[in-house]
């Protein structure tokens, strides 16, 4: 059954605060706000992502209400994060509903609370919008998943298209400030920013939903780094 946790304060800058309590206050109809686009596409895109999520460590980042729990891989070790402690329990009780086994831990996506290599794979739907440093959180999160681990991400997008593009620019300030998202960012630049292998990203919603799947490359050992530095050098003064 669901287990909610604490692992201490969560460290906040300013704006990870704000975040915090604008899902604090729209928890309790956050599901009913988000009704009508999750019966027109949302549902078939957490369906789809959580398909191809696979392993016996799984990480979900920003499991809000618990929209996700039916579909996390039965037999996983499921672990799920949020910021918003409404949210939690929100998604508590929605687990003891379905009968999930699932640890629940108050945390923030840019400051994980976990071993380095603790997960088999992640995933997410539409949180890193909501993360005040995307390419942060995307760090901590590669930081946790195994080399050759999978991460999965649904998110929406800057359209593309310039005029669409520049019409989310315009509208984002108010986007950020009745809902929190930002609806502009270039989340699938900020996965490989972050380090995180892109091994495909499909477009839905006329480009601006992303299905992003990444993976985590093994990471060079201090010896194979000081041997790289090492022929870069030499390959300077061959050059010189």
């Amino acid at each position: 059954m669901a287990r909610e946790e604490r692992v201490g304060p969560v460290r906040q800058s300013v704006e990870t605060a704000r975040t915090q309590k604008r899902y604090d206050r729209q928890a309790a109809l956050f599901d009913l706000m988000e009704t009508p686009l999750e019966l027109l596409a949302f549902n078939r895109l957490r369906r789809r992502l959580w398909s191809e999520v696979h392993g016996a460590r799984v990480l979900e980042v920003g499991v809000g209400t618990g929209k996700n729990l039916p579909y996390h891989p039965d037999g996983a070790r499921s672990v799920a994060i949020d910021l918003s402690p409404r949210m939690l329990r929100r998604a508590a009780s929605r687990a003891q509903r379905l009968g999930r086994d699932v640890d629940l831990v108050l945390a923030d996506a840019q400051h994980l609370p976990f071993r380095d290599d603790a997960f088999d794979s992640a995933a997410d739907t539409f949180v890193f919008c909501f993360v005040p440093d995307p390419i942060a959180g995307l760090e901590e999160v590669r930081r946790v998943v195994r080399d050759e681990g999978q991460i999965h991400l649904v998110e929406h997008v800057r359209a593309r298209n310039p005029v669409m593009g520049r019409l989310m620019d315009l509208a984002n300030p108010i986007a950020v400030r009745l809902s929190g998202a930002n609806i502009n960012r270039d989340t699938v630049s900020n996965v490989a920013k972050a380090g995180i292998a892109l091994d495909s990203v499909e477009s839905r919603s006329l480009g601006v939903v992303k299905l992003i799947r990444g993976s985590v490359q093994p990471r060079p050992s201090a010896q194979e780094e000081r041997e790289k530095l090492s022929q870069e050098k030499t390959e300077d003064v061959a050059r010189g």
